[in-house]
């Protein structure tokens, strides 16, 4: 329960909106400092380093607030989590890649790159099976 009171959390205060600030000591590389410099003043991704860093640092806390959230709901509802080949069908789905044509060939995919790389993503089973259907096509 401690995940939820924390995504809770978080999502009152990034929905707060407030204009007040606080001062902040952070200690970044002087790479990063110097190319969001650049962005800023060259390629006007911001109007400040500052809104450019605050920004950076919303985005990771919603992208971390919809993973705890993902996470805790996968927990209490495992048959709700969509498997490897599920995943890489919608992601060829959304590419528009012809591959989501043929399912089957994702399910096999999926299942003999798990095989070999037990901690592979879509993207692995995409590029496994538009070998296979390359080598299939020769």
């Amino acid at each position: 329960m401690g995940n939820v009171s924390a995504v809770d959390e978080i999502l009152t205060l990034l929905a707060a909106g407030s204009e007040e600030t606080t001062n902040t000591s952070m200690r970044l590389p002087k790479s990063l400092r110097d190319a969001s410099a650049i962005a800023v003043n060259r390629l006007g991704a911001a109007s400040s380093t500052t809104a450019l860093t605050a920004d950076a640092l919303r985005r990771s806390l919603e992208v971390t607030v919809v993973r705890a959230a993902m996470d805790a709901h996968y927990e209490a509802n495992p048959h709700a989590r969509p498997s490897l080949a599920e995943v890489a069908l919608a992601a060829a789905e959304q590419d528009g890649d012809p591959l989501a044509d043929d399912p089957e060939l994702l399910r096999r995919a999926a299942t003999e790159v798990v095989a070999v790389r037990p901690a592979a993503d879509a993207d692995d089973v995409l590029l496994w099976a538009t070998a296979k259907a390359q080598a299939a096509a020769s």
